[in-house]
């Protein structure tokens, strides 16, 4: 236990073979349970789990003896999990380990959504995700609790791209690519603070995984952007934490010809879903219609545009008048979105903190 809350670890693991018994043995002892969770893996990943699985028992029943309980009774089983047991096959525990293989390959957020599943169902308190590539330092972990123990956020994530330092190690296309999808996430999830979302290394109260209708979450690699924009529709508060990652020898399986736009067309779709929920559902502000109106006006305006060009390149019609109309409309229309924004980001202010060294 962590400071009187049990915590879960969530561990998706896809041809890990050689990283995740390393992560699962250097697990620290605070941690209650393993979540780990083999996606049909080609390689000896669900052999080297089970083998690291039961070194933790041993070690786990070590420290027993000694004095220091890994278990807690609280900790317990309900009778739900449909849905778990339709994804995937939860074998018996193994020390702090709950070994998960899936029934077939549901991709990075796939499982986590399956871990999240299992965590729910063993009630625990704070649940975090991490890795099987070891690209996270463990040592690290507890400034991704403190925030969600000492009550000041719902929902804890990594940040690599606040320092130079943090940033400087990550690899240039990564960089690039998450720099995008950033800018991207804090229109869509109005989290206007927060940065890398792309971060799998991130912490969630008992109460947030159980309302934040999980059950729904998006299962390819934009998962975290999906959850962030879920997390605020319901009102949730988000730390970004200040954390450098490691990288080593691990190769990822992202494949980035279509990994960017895949999650930038979910999080287009999410947005609108977040502004009808959000401000238009669940409650009124009229920055919703600002954000239609803008963005239908400066379309106009950009549609006006091309028309002007082809009218006069094309059709030999002067281009003054319809040019001034169509940048008068641009203009109008982002000067509402501009509007937009500001509301947004006002509305949010006090849903996100960001926590330093």
């Amino acid at each position: 236990m962590y400071r009187d809350h049990i915590v879960g670890v969530v561990i998706p693991a896809y041809n890990e073979e050689g990283f995740v018994g390393d992560v699962i043995r250097s697990m620290p002892e605070y941690v209650d349970r393993m979540f780990v969770i083999d996606d049909q893996s080609t390689d000896g990943t669900w052999d080297e789990i089970l083998e690291a699985a039961e070194a933790d028992a041993v070690s786990t029943e070590t420290l027993t003896r000694g004095g220091s309980d890994m278990s807690d009774s609280r900790l317990v089983v309900t009778d739900g999990g449909s849905m778990l047991a339709d994804r995937a096959t939860v074998s018996k525990r193994v020390g702090r380990v709950i070994p998960i293989q899936h029934h077939e390959n549901l991709g990075a957020g796939g499982a986590i959504k399956t871990g999240y599943l299992a965590a729910l169902e063993y009630g625990v308190d704070i649940v975090l995700t991490v890795d099987a590539d070891g690209q996270m330092d463990l040592s690290q972990m507890s400034r991704l609790l403190d925030p969600i123990v000492e009550d000041e956020a719902d929902y804890a994530k990594g940040n690599r791209l606040l320092y130079k330092d943090y940033r400087s190690n990550m690899p240039k296309f990564r960089f690039f690519g998450n720099s995008i999808l950033t800018f991207l996430t804090k229109i869509a999830s109005g989290y206007w603070k927060t940065m890398d979302p792309q971060n799998g290394y991130t912490a969630i109260s008992g109460y947030a995984l159980a309302n934040v209708g999980i059950e729904d979450m998006y299962e390819y690699y934009g998962y975290c952007n999906d959850l962030l924009v879920k997390l605020n529709a319901k009102g949730m508060r988000v730390a970004d934490v200040a954390i450098p990652a490691i990288y080593g020898d691990e190769e990822s399986s992202i494949k980035y010809s279509t990994y960017i736009w895949k999650v930038s067309g979910m999080l287009l779709q999410n947005f609108f879903w977040r502004l009808k929920v959000k401000y238009l559902v669940l409650d009124f502000h009229p920055l919703a219609l600002f954000y239609l109106f803008g963005a239908a006006t400066a379309g106009l305006g950009v549609a006006g545009g091309i028309w002007s060009l082809y009218a006069k390149f094309v059709l030999g019609d002067p281009l003054f008048v319809r040019a001034s109309a169509s940048l008068l409309l641009f203009s109008v229309g982002s000067m509402f979105l501009m509007f937009a924004m500001l509301f947004d980001m006002q509305a949010n202010e006090r849903q996100e903190v960001q926590i330093h060294d």
